[in-house]
């Protein structure tokens, strides 16, 4: 059982484990080879405090990433935790926003920039339906086009706008930004996410994709909300990731 490190104030039992929970998904995130150098962002609401958030330190690697060096700010962008780092104001815009204006809907939010999602995200008529994990987000995604590095507040209700109801926004030419109201369920629609992507690139590779019929989606998205019931929204997956996670280095605990 991980104990609370050391920090400059005294934290809820509620915010330590979302500093760990996020921690480790920064290091499943790098497992998975889904980091960018010291680029990129996930950040986690902190419980029962409205408009407070912990985000990565600018500057470390993903390997480096511990429950106590992340960083806890407000959606003004505040350090309200007293920490050493600073965030990178790219994330910071972004993140700042959705958790201001979403709500609970986007507790936990990821920003990759993975080969396949760019690719995908390039491509003129975005996730196509060319195979089984692609047929889950089928009309269930937003797209934004691409108005370079995200650094300034007012591209902010373009995002909120063209998200719409969806939990996934791909930013074209740029990268997806993944949301959902916890932490597990973010994590598993990344990943699904992820495998769409690669296995679209793969296939329009090799030419002419054979693409499922909408009647067809409609029906694998009916039956995957009874499947995704049994999984807890992704908790199998992620305490999975985990384990494997604290076996290979289990330092994000600290």
């Amino acid at each position: 059982m991980a104990t609370q490190a050391k920090l400059d104030y005294e934290c809820s039992k509620e915010e330590w484990q979302a500093r760990l929970d996020l921690a480790a998904c920064y290091r499943i995130f790098d497992l998975l080879g889904w980091s960018e150098s010291i680029y990129n962002h996930v950040s986690l609401a902190v419980p029962g405090e409205e408009g407070a958030f912990l985000i990565n330190p600018f500057g470390l690697l993903y390997e480096e990433v511990t429950a106590s060096n992340l960083v806890k700010i407000d959606v003004e962008g505040n350090n309200i935790g007293g920490s050493p780092y600073m965030v990178n104001k790219a994330g910071f815009t972004q993140h700042a926003h959705f958790h201001k204006h979403l709500g609970e809907r986007a507790n936990a939010i990821c920003h990759v920039h993975t080969t396949e999602t760019m690719a995908v995200c390039s491509h003129k008529d975005g996730l196509l339906p060319t195979n089984f994990y692609a047929c889950n987000f089928q009309n269930q995604i937003g797209y934004h086009d691409f108005e370079g590095v995200t650094v300034r507040a007012e591209e902010g209700d373009r995002l909120i706008e063209n998200l719409g109801d969806k939990s996934i926004l791909m930013l074209r030419n740029h990268g997806p930004v993944v949301m959902d109201k916890g932490i597990q369920g973010m994590f598993v629609k990344m990943w699904a996410l992820q495998r769409a992507c690669e296995i679209q690139v793969a296939t329009l590779s090799m030419g002419e994709p054979h693409l499922v019929p909408q009647e067809v989606v409609d029906v694998h998205q009916r039956d995957l909300s009874v499947m995704q019931g049994q999984g807890g929204a992704g908790v199998f997956d992620f305490e999975a990731w985990k384990r494997k996670a604290t076996r290979i280095d289990d330092s994000w605990q600290q």
